[in-house]
């Protein structure tokens, strides 16, 4: 019988002794003998003590107590690490918590290690368990509302930046912040900045635009290069002159549909049949300006759902409009027009060869004769797709019978669209403005057409009908 020198236990065998050693004293945790903190060895309860109690002075800290655990510990470890003898040299370990016996360390600490393993996965098994299912389910369910609510509030700010509704300024302060930065990057001279920002404000102050984007003469010019050379068209249509307005530094990113609506009113303002509707307009309006004509159009009680969209509020602003403000604001203006609604592909591969044949009909008439170029006393068709908005000047029915839209991009810069304006002009300075059945594959398109003029009375049904937008849907 072997006795225990610690606690006096009687064991039988020496593989007991070293079992006994190691769960009864060795693995215990140790207590601080100044206070119940209890340490799982001997360095970690010496930390304790020195961070915990210090004693006051400079004389050394006794560490009685502690001394006395440490040669326990030391000793016990020393027992229990000796090794069985099989009687030819070879060394045997035994597992401390159950029978197994190696002849190899390694293996041993693996052993332990499963053995170690085993034990946290039971306590978290047990700690899970105090859950029941349902409490369980609730807070998954919790986890997965407030992660879901977090990537709707993300999503709702990413869209809001997107189309200008973030409080972020409008045209203005994009103007003098872009400037800004051009000068920093050492593209514009201070003295330049300074001009500029005094025209822009000027500009900004008469509600007027500055006319730096603006090209003119392009649909004469168009004219006569279909007159001159007409190879592979057997026929064009065009609309009234249209002035092309490129985005600028203020509005670059947001402001297509302002910028097609100038496009759009510069040919209104040169035909005379609209000079009753547009007598209190005289110049294009600056993009701030139209915003305050759309919220002016709202007031009046054109389209009410989409101007609680927009919180009645456009100016100040990047905020992107669409088809139903470009029509709110000429229906204002007593300005007969359409919104024709392409929800959806007509032809093979996406395309829209509909949309082509609508705007055919709407261009073309029976008095044409055996015309080549034909100059209409048609305005352009603004026309909305997802993301931008373009105008379209007019159309070619080619000799193999397909037909080619002619758009105005506001996207396209000014030197580009005065390529179009040389004697020199070919068919490759075209391809800025050609648009084939096959370019057109947005799953939607919208276009409004002006074509006439409204009565008071009839400005007023239109308003009323305006309350539940429709529009003509084709197909």
């Amino acid at each position: 019988m072997l006795l225990c020198e610690l606690c006096g236990q009687a064991l039988r065998t020496e593989p007991e002794m070293r079992r006994h050693l190691l769960r009864a004293h060795l693995e215990c945790e140790s207590r601080c003998p100044l206070c119940s903190f209890s340490a799982p060895g001997y360095d970690e309860l010496r930390a304790h003590v020195d961070s915990a109690h210090p004693e006051p002075g400079p004389a050394p800290v006794s560490y009685t107590h502690l001394d006395v655990y440490k040669r326990q510990y030391q000793r016990i470890a020393l027992f229990i690490s000796s090794s069985l003898n099989t009687g030819n040299g070879q060394q045997l370990y035994e597992c401390p918590m159950c029978d197994l016996v190696c002849a190899n360390c390694q293996i041993l600490q693996e052993h332990v290690d499963l053995h170690l393993e085993e034990h946290r996965f039971s306590e978290d098994i047990n700690a899970g368990g105090c859950l029941s299912d349902l409490e369980l389910a609730q807070q998954l369910q919790n986890e997965e509302d407030r992660q879901q609510g977090l990537e709707e509030r993300e999503e709702f700010q990413k869209l809001q930046r997107q189309y200008g509704l973030d409080s972020a300024g409008g045209y203005k302060q994009q103007s003098l912040k872009n400037m800004e930065r051009e000068v920093a990057r050492g593209r514009m001279q201070p003295s330049e900045y300074h001009k500029r920002k005094a025209d822009m404000m000027e500009s900004l102050a008469f509600g007027v635009d500055d006319g730096k984007t603006k090209t003119s003469g392009v649909i004469e010019a168009l004219c006569r290069y279909y007159q001159n050379e007409i190879k592979d068209v057997r026929r064009v249509w065009l609309s009234t002159g249209v002035d092309h307005f490129h985005s600028s530094l203020g509005d670059k990113g947001w402001g297509c549909g302002y910028r097609n609506f100038q496009m759009l009113l510069s040919s209104l303002l040169s035909n005379s049949m609209y000079n009753d509707c547009l007598r209190d307009i005289t110049l294009i309006p600056c993009i701030p300006k139209i915003q305050s004509m759309i919220e002016d159009a709202w007031k009046e009680g054109f389209d009410p759902q989409g101007a609680s969209h927009f919180n009645n509020r456009l100016h100040g602003t990047k905020a992107w409009i669409g088809a139903c403000e470009i029509y709110s604001l000429l229906t204002s203006l007593r300005l007969k027009c359409q919104i024709i609604d392409f929800h959806k592909p007509t032809g093979p591969l996406g395309t829209h060869p509909r949309l082509f044949e609508w705007v055919l009909s709407y261009y073309s008439s029976n008095r044409e004769g055996g015309t080549k170029v034909v100059c209409t006393p048609k305005p352009p068709i603004y026309m909305q797709h997802q993301g931008h908005s373009r105008t379209i000047v007019g159309i070619e029915e080619r000799k193999n019978r397909t037909l080619c839209l002619l758009i105005f991009d506001p996207g396209c810069p000014s030197q580009e669209m005065q390529k179009l304006l040389k004697q020199s002009n070919d068919d490759t300075s075209l391809k800025l403005l050609r648009k084939f059945v096959g370019s057109l594959k947005d799953k939607q398109y919208q276009i409004v057409a002006v074509d006439g003029k409204l009565s008071p009375e009839e400005k007023v049904v239109r308003c009323q009908a305006s309350q539940l937008f429709t529009a003509e849907r084709i197909p």
